[in-house]
């Protein structure tokens, strides 16, 4: 049997995305909602799974080879695949929720980072401020998939903008993906510049970009557990990420509930749903 290499997707196949896109979503809506003081990660993975089991879906997460939850759950200086425990949650933690889910064999993958309420400012404040640029500029490099004619493009508009708000560090060893029948595939999505133009944008064309950002060093290093990665310095951290189709009509956030719109339309674009 052949199977097809193309990292392009079809149009029947990205109808088929947004099924995924939505339970991911939903997932993540569900621990916005339950995440506070005294909450540990392992409740908030629960409250993850029933989210996206009642939707027919199932974690991806799950479906990676010695990994049993449903979410990964980063905190403070943990930058990505942090795994859920039962510490609880402290004011001014901050928190980067990533979560994924397959229906009908086809993927989605989101992230995001939460600022535990309850905080003196001087604590809360930095904190809230390096993840509203990291997701600031995850979605000025969605913007730019928009328009760009290489895939590349994404990432020198990711450390435009985080340059243009301060010193911040933004991870080089970890990096966005395509996506599609598996949550990871071709091709890597930087979230820098690279010398390289990556491939055409054209339809077809699905990715999860995803900026990791820190308040201090770029250098990191992997727990004992095997899966947490944490800074180096113990620089605070933030994680956001959305999967974005390109198709025939334009571009389409399929980890949002309105495909975008409402942090795309201050950037000058407008997304189309798959039809």
């Amino acid at each position: 049997m052949a199977f097809r290499t193309s990292i392009y997707k079809t149009p029947d196949e990205l109808r088929l995305m947004v099924a995924p896109g939505l339970a991911t979503l939903a997932s993540l809506d569900a621990v916005r909602e339950a995440i506070r003081p005294g909450v540990t990660t392992l409740e908030l993975d629960s409250v993850a799974d029933a989210a996206i089991r009642g939707l027919g879906g199932r974690s991806n997460f799950q479906m990676v080879p010695g990994y049993r939850h449903t979410i990964c759950a980063s905190v403070n200086e943990n930058v990505v695949h942090g795994i859920p425990d039962d510490r609880p949650l402290a004011p001014g933690d901050i928190v980067s929720i990533d979560s994924g889910a397959d229906v009908g064999g086809w993927s989605g993958d989101s992230a995001m980072t939460i600022v535990v309420p309850g905080a003196r400012p001087e604590v809360s404040a930095p904190r809230q401020h390096l993840s509203d640029v990291t997701e600031a500029s995850l979605w000025h490099g969605i913007a730019r998939l928009a328009t760009a004619k290489h895939l590349n493009e994404v990432g020198a508009a990711i450390e435009e903008y985080i340059d243009s708000e301060g010193e911040f560090g933004i991870l080089t060893d970890y990096i966005g993906h395509g996506i599609g029948r598996s949550m990871h595939e071709d091709p890597p999505v930087y979230n820098y510049r690279v010398r390289a133009k990556g491939p055409s944008v054209r339809p077809g064309l699905v990715v999860a970009i995803e900026p990791m950002v820190t308040s201090g060093g770029i250098d990191t290093l992997t727990l004992d557990d095997d899966w947490t990665v944490a800074t180096a310095d113990g620089s605070m951290s933030a994680h956001w990420e959305h999967s974005v189709a390109v198709h025939a009509g334009g571009i389409w956030v399929l980890t949002a509930a309105d495909g975008g719109a409402s942090k795309l339309a201050p950037l000058g674009v407008r997304p189309v749903p798959i039809s």
